[in-house]
């Protein structure tokens, strides 16, 4: 789309959004886009780099030897750091009962009404599982000798 600066009465001509044509609004291409951001980027950032190039470097060629490859050959694997040496037996069962004491001290134990509570429960539960499966054991005892006789 071509625009002049001016029509003919003279008047600067400006888009539907009221913006003059040559103030840049949004790059269309991916050139125009990279030429942008390298004008709008500060002096400091393009100085760092080393080149300023607009993509990024490829794989080297099998021919290609960088300065990295070249260092990491030839040298020993560094060794590796060994375990530090266990504690002894009565040092480590030591640490495992201040350990446990530290988490119990953490719990939040029952007082006596709801220990009271929480046994009935549990009694009640128990008694009822021992009458469900004694139930069940003579209704099936009934039910074998019912049909295999004896």
């Amino acid at each position: 789309m071509v625009v002049s600066d001016s029509d003919a009465s003279g008047e600067k001509a400006q888009d539907g959004a009221g913006r003059k044509p040559d103030e840049q609004s949004r790059p269309v291409t991916a050139a125009a886009r990279r030429e942008r951001r390298a004008s709008a980027r500060p002096s400091g950032k393009a100085d760092a780099k080393s080149d300023d190039k607009t993509r990024p470097a490829g794989k080297a060629k099998a021919g290609d030897k960088t300065e990295k490859s070249k260092d990491a050959k030839g040298t020993a694997t560094p060794k590796r750091d060994r375990k530090p040496k266990q504690a002894s037996i009565f040092a480590r069962l030591m640490r495992f009962v201040r350990e446990v004491w530290a988490e119990l001290r953490k719990v939040i134990w029952p007082n006596r009404k709801q220990m009271v509570t929480y046994t009935a429960v549990v009694l009640v539960f128990v008694v009822f599982m021992v009458a469900l499966v004694s139930g069940l054991d003579l209704a099936f005892k009934e039910v074998v000798g019912a049909v295999f006789g004896s």
